[in-house]
């Protein structure tokens, strides 16, 4: 299979295809972690985080916000890259295993889809304050909260851009 190939089969285009191979996984005893966020403008910071976050498993699966969705979240200026090309740049991560968009303001439908025995998060948050702590808890998984590079944010690269 072509390297273009292997990373569009990470790109899940619904949820249905994502269970199908969540069923394999599964079966394989794969320790599944998941995470999200709108990965606007790939970073280090992202790079950082997702790598860390895929070491705490054995397949890590990213739930992408939709451009409707960064743009209620973040405001009529985002997001600077189409959903489709971020998609594509996560997917060609080698420690990123599947990507799906979810439309929602929060990813709680996908979580309750996914069950991931490890939720990840930034360490702004408290664990029992991110969305899905209650699914991942109930069936006996890790929330795991981690930190992130100073300095590292989209936000942050959207202003030095605009500055310059």
């Amino acid at each position: 299979m072509s390297k273009h190939s292997l990373v569009l089969n990470k790109i899940f285009e619904n949820q249905q295809a994502l269970q199908i191979q969540l069923e394999q996984w599964q079966k394989q005893s794969q320790k599944i972690v998941f995470t999200n966020g709108c990965f606007d403008i790939l970073h280090l910071g992202h790079v950082d985080y997702l790598a860390k976050a895929a070491d705490l498993g054995d397949k890590l699966i990213v739930g992408v916000n939709t451009d409707r969705s960064v743009n209620a979240l973040k405001g009529s200026h985002r997001p600077i890259q189409d959903q489709a090309s971020r998609l594509r740049i996560l997917a060609s991560l080698s420690f990123v295993d599947a990507v799906i968009l979810f439309d929602e303001a929060t990813p709680y439908e996908l979580i309750k889809l996914v069950r991931p025995d490890v939720l990840v998060k930034g360490s702004d948050y408290q664990p029992q304050d991110i969305v899905g702590f209650d699914i991942v808890s109930a069936k006996g998984g890790e929330i795991k909260t981690l930190d992130f590079i100073p300095g590292y944010s989209t936000s942050s690269i959207e202003a030095k851009i605009k500055t310059n």
